[in-house]
Parts: C-alpha cells; structure tokens; sequence
C-alpha cells in the first residue's frame, strides 16, 4: 500500500508556556502544502525500513515511522511485520513537519491494509503520542493549533489561487536551541481578528513566527530570504517552525527565484 505524505507550513507562531513535562505551549496555524515524501508499506516476515531520497539524522530504528507500528502492535497483537519503503522529498529538520506527517500517515496506512477498526478520534490520540504536531496530518486541513500543538481547531479558509514559494538554505536549526533562544509570553493574538484571505494584512494583524528573530541573529544571511521573496511580489513572508525553511505567498506566480538565491538553495513553488 503506497501514499504521499504531505507537509506543512505555520502561519504565526508563539510560545506561551513552558509546561511541567517540559514541552510548551504554543499557538499557531497549521496549513498543509501539496509537498509529498513516498510511503510504501508490505507485509513481511520482520519489521524493517528502508529510506531513500536524502539522509535523515540518527538511527533508522527510531523512525517515526516504526515507531507508529510498535505503537499499535501494543494494542492490536495480531498486527505483522511490515517492510517500510520511505522517499524523502521534504528536507528534515526543516520546520515543515515532514517527520510528523510520515509517522502520522502510517498510523493511517496500518490501520488500513490490516483493517484495524481505529476511529478518528483514536488516530488522534495515537498521534499525539508520537509527537506534538502528528495529529495534524490526521485532520490535514487548516487547524489553530495550540496546548503542544495537538489541540487543534479547524479554521474554515482555504489559500487556493495563491502561490506558496519555499526556499530552504539546506542546514537544520535544532529545535532545542531555538527554545533557548526565546522567552514564553502569554498569548496576546486575536486569531479570530485576521482576514485569512487576505495575506497581506496577516502582518498587521500581528501574526509572526516567535522563533524567527533570533534564528536570523544567529543566521544573517536568512534575512535575503526575506527581502527577496518581498521583493518579488510576496504578500506575506515568514519562516515555518523553528526553521529553517521561510515561505512567501505570493496572488500570482513568482518568475525569477531560482536565479537569486545560491545553488545550494532549494527553491519549490507550489500551487496552493
């Protein structure tokens, strides 16, 4: 059984507590972009996976992906091995979900190809055990996300017609470092304040990814992301997640990006 996990992008993003367990608090809208890794699951005598496309950091066994299958194998004693065949397209550690979105899809592939019975609302809950931002690619649709970003409430808006321009410098920012960088303040946002449709407004409604100063401290040169995407016409510009992958939304198709920025650079230009 073959699918195409999705990846995402935050609109706005802010840290409004660090919690007991050690997480924190965010807000942010999730919004889910047609950038697709390959999945591929068979049954087989022993679990494995094998990944191709580019590297992802640390040992394989820790994949989000197996450890979705251990996750159900607790419940569903009869579930068999799997071989796993994963591409990766979407860079890792790049603040667009890719890792969630893999892990969540599998939930999703085992319970069917082995007709597990597992409701939404029990997806959901699996989800969050693998990670803070799994459950979105449960829903998959535009969510405010707050608590770890695994309650999530479904925004009605859609960004069709726009185009979505993403341009990562090909280096992760470690998410730990970047929490160290910022300072929790209690939410101040007025989300149900912003006119979603249009992009050009979001900054003056306030909306900005909390994580995105200090990464450009540390990172100069992130900041021409910035200033070329607004100059090119974008409506709205900001990096998604910790980073360190910044996005523009642009009302019509963006035509000379590829020639501003470094080869090194990857540049997607998608549809939305």
């Amino acid at each position: 059984m073959l699918t195409f996990p999705n990846c995402k992008i935050n609109i706005g993003l802010f840290v409004t507590e660090k919690r007991k367990d050690g997480f924190h608090n965010i807000e942010s809208v999730f919004y889910p972009v047609p950038w697709f890794d390959a999945l591929e699951i068979i049954e087989s005598d022993t679990l494995s996976i094998q990944i191709s496309g580019q590297d992802i950091p640390g040992n394989a066994t820790t994949n989000l992906c197996l450890r979705a299958w251990h996750l159900l194998k607790k419940d569903f004693k009869a579930l068999p091995p799997v071989s796993v065949y994963l591409h990766k397209v979407i860079p890792t550690g790049a603040g667009l979900g890719g890792g969630s979105s893999n892990g969540a899809t599998m939930l999703q592939l085992l319970n069917q190809k082995f007709n597990l019975l597992i409701s939404h609302n029990q997806l959901m809950n699996y989800a969050a055990m693998l990670g803070s931002d799994c459950p979105f690619f449960i829903e998959n649709h535009p969510c405010l996300a707050t608590g770890r970003g695994e309650i999530l409430t479904p925004i009605p808006f859609s960004l069709k017609g726009f185009h979505l321009v993403l341009v990562n410098p090909g280096f992760h920012i470690a998410t730990p470092w970047a929490f160290k960088q910022i300072t929790p303040t209690a939410a101040i946002h007025h989300w149900e304040k912003v006119n979603w449709k249009q992009p050009e407004t979001w900054h003056k409604s306030g909306l900005s990814n909390v994580f995105q100063p200090s990464v450009v401290k540390e990172h100069p040169a992130l900041q021409k992301i910035v200033d070329v995407l607004y100059k090119q016409g974008a409506a709205y510009v900001s990096m998604s997640g910790s980073g360190s992958t910044f996005y523009g939304i642009f009302d019509q198709e963006p035509s000379v990006l590829p020639l501003v920025f470094p080869p090194e650079y990857l540049i997607k230009n998608l549809p939305l």
